[in-house]
């Protein structure tokens, strides 16, 4: 595709996930001109899914047009098995589609060019271009929110394997008896996903809370149960991770995701319970993502303007797209 230079061109960037989408107009430097963020109605099947998808672009579209840009091109990045090369969603538990055009759905609805990518591997492309593995080679980028997804770079490219690399929440690692939404009841993500602790802390504790911030602020307030459940946790992404340590040997594990937001209460323990884990391998820096939830809307940016045949200047300041989305 030609290159535009129109200085009104932009971007729509959009980050599907398991309970909100958050949404941008994007400028060539990934400067947040408008944004969005709607309630993802996966409690209604994954046509609706799609359909609030469509929509949710649509609504970026107008917002553009109202403040006078131009877009031309689209970026959509979603959580599970995305096969790239055909533009398709293959399958996510946690939004219960299988095998759907989705790119073409999309280009249809709206009128633009759409790519379509996986979530969690735009996010670690955004990390290695303007955030937390700038310059590093080898990395990890785990996002723990309404599930657990990683991406995997490797000598600085992304590994893809047809798209099913990176299920990171499915590694079995946990006695749990609770079943996970892919029908095995051993997950990563039965214990330490976002949802998951908010879960847990509410079986055991029989008081109903927000979410696992509401169980980060209570473990900071010494309560016992949700330490429990915050330590259970930790321990299990520890083992997860070092696994990946040993197998993958990466220089820097970033954490995003809405669990990231916790801090050192999490990352913490996660370094003293992976190093008693680890011998003669590499041991990783682990670090928070410094995009936070913006890594997937800008690694969606990153799709449109690289389809779009602009790519973004490459010297960009680290943690470029500042504003809320």
């Amino acid at each position: 595709m030609a290159e535009h230079t129109d200085s009104r061109a932009c971007v729509i960037a959009l980050d599907v996930g398991g309970t909100s989408m958050k949404g941008a107009v994007l400028d060539h430097t990934l400067r947040p001109l408008k944004t969005l963020r709607v309630p993802t109605p996966r409690c209604e099947g994954p046509d609706a899914v799609v359909n609030a998808v469509a929509r949710a672009l649509q609504d970026l579209q107008s917002q553009a047009a109202a403040i006078h840009q131009k877009p031309v091109a689209a970026g959509v990045v979603i959580p599970g098995i995305v096969d790239e090369p055909a533009q398709r969603a293959v399958h996510s538990v946690n939004l219960g589609w299988r095998d759907v055009p989705l790119a073409a759905v999309l280009e249809h609805s709206t009128g633009l060019p759409v790519t379509i990518g996986h979530d969690v591997r735009a996010g670690a492309a955004a990390e290695s271009r303007l955030g937390a593995a700038r310059g590093v080679d080898d990395a990890l980028f785990v996002a723990i929110g309404t599930g657990i997804s990683a991406a995997v770079l490797m000598e600085g490219r992304p590994l893809r394997a047809g798209g099913y690399a990176g299920e990171l929440g499915h590694l079995s690692v946990t006695t749990s008896a609770v079943r996970c939404a892919c029908g095995n009841s051993r997950c990563l993500e039965t214990v330490a996903s976002a949802r998951a602790i908010a879960t847990a802390y509410t079986a055991l504790s029989g008081r109903e809370v927000e979410g696992a911030e509401h169980v980060a602020a209570l473990v900071r307030d010494g309560d016992p149960v949700a330490f429990r459940v915050w330590e259970r946790a930790t321990d299990a992404l520890a083992e997860a991770f070092a696994v990946c340590a040993t197998l993958l040997a990466p220089e820097v594990i970033v954490i995003g995701g809405g669990l990231s937001r916790a801090g050192e209460l999490l990352l913490a323990p996660l370094r003293d319970a992976i190093d008693c884990r680890l011998s003669c391998q590499r041991r990783p820096v682990l670090v928070q993502a410094a995009l936070g939830t913006q890594a997937g809307c800008l690694g969606a940016g990153l799709l449109a303007w690289d389809a779009a045949g602009t790519g973004v200047p490459a010297d960009l300041p680290t943690g470029r797209g500042g504003g809320a989305m």
